[in-house]
């Protein structure tokens, strides 16, 4: 693990960061940067509504080919699959000896970008969306994150990563070197099998469970999906055996007994496929495919998502609770 004393901001003195995108992360990483010092200049379209977000916070906004053509180190934030556009339309401002800095590794582990040999490639990836990146910053802390590192042509590649990583925090919560093939295929599989894919279905499989065998759809949606939260958080702070030690004995007997006829063999030899298409590059190729052809599948799918009963009954409820922030979602 690197922390605090293991970075040096000095590595990005007389360096110009160049954010391209003013998102969730690029927005945490530009101010975290803009506060510990560093020069910042943030690449948007003209036209973006971000512009407008990213002036009033005291940063100086250009086109992504000029924050290009200025940055020293350029670090693209924007969506996965708008990397390999975005990188054609900047390629030419990356001059010999910049740095290419990644959130993800996606575009690089498959092929959507392949960098000049004379310029640093490296990866610093937080592991927390970009409002705690930022939140945790201002408090004093840091989220922990990764680096990693592709490409080290000038020699001094991780130097300037571990910077660019004290800069946004990260080295408060602690730094893990890994690669950008580890990166992308752990953090893809999580997203797909644990996080938003198997848990989403999850809980809507328990909701409609309960649902078709006749119970109030209100009662089902607080067991199977509000209550999630309270679960995870004691997780998250104690790990699973510190959850089950705050549980009732009921519920924990529950937990050890049943949890395995739920996730099965066939649960775990269908994680195994899945690990295989994102090793293989399949899944990459298909995600790719989809946004050549303009994501009509993918909104198709996104809606039907949306109309499900639990996404209904929850609206109504969630409606009810004013401690509860739903304005960003809906």
């Amino acid at each position: 693990m690197f922390y605090d004393d293991d970075a040096d901001l000095r590595h990005l003195d007389g360096k110009t960061v160049a954010i391209i995108g003013y998102g969730s992360q690029g927005h945490a990483h530009s101010l975290n940067l803009k506060d510990s010092g560093v020069q910042v200049v943030v690449g948007l379209r003209p036209g973006s509504s971000s512009v407008a977000k990213a002036e009033a916070n005291g940063l100086e906004v250009v086109s992504p080919v000029d924050a290009a053509s200025r940055g020293d180190v350029i670090m693209i934030l924007v969506p996965d699959e708008l990397h390999h556009d975005v990188y054609e339309d900047i390629k030419d401002g990356v001059a010999t000896g910049n740095m290419l800095l990644f959130g993800h590794g996606f575009s690089i582990h498959y092929g959507e970008i392949v960098a000049p040999e004379d310029v640093d490639v490296a990866l610093v990836a937080p592991k927390g969306p970009g409002h705690l990146v930022r939140r945790q910053y201002t408090e004093g802390s840091g989220v922990p994150g990764l680096i990693a590192i592709n490409q080290d042509a000038t020699g001094n590649a991780r130097n300037i990563a571990l910077a660019y990583a004290k800069g946004i925090g990260c080295t408060r919560g602690g730094v893990i070197e890994t690669s950008f093939r580890e990166e992308t295929e752990t953090d893809l599989f999580g997203e797909q099998a644990v996080l938003c894919g198997g848990t989403s279905e999850l809980v809507r499989a328990g909701y409609d469970t309960l649902v078709d065998a006749g119970y109030d759809p209100r009662l089902a949606y607080f067991e199977v999906l509000h209550e999630l939260k309270l679960i995870v958080d004691l997780m998250y702070e104690k790990g699973i055996a510190g959850m089950r030690y705050s549980i009732s004995n009921t519920a924990e007997y529950g937990d050890i007994t049943r949890g395995r006829r739920v996730v099965t063999d066939d649960t775990r030899k269908a994680m195994r496929e899945i690990l295989g298409e994102i090793q293989s590059g399949a899944f990459a190729r298909e995600w790719i495919a989809e946004n050549r052809a303009g994501q009509e599948n993918f909104n198709r799918m996104r809606a039907e998502q949306a109309g499900h009963q639990v996404e209904v009954v929850g609206r109504e409820l969630r409606a009810q609770m004013d401690w509860i922030d739903t304005a960003f979602h809906e």
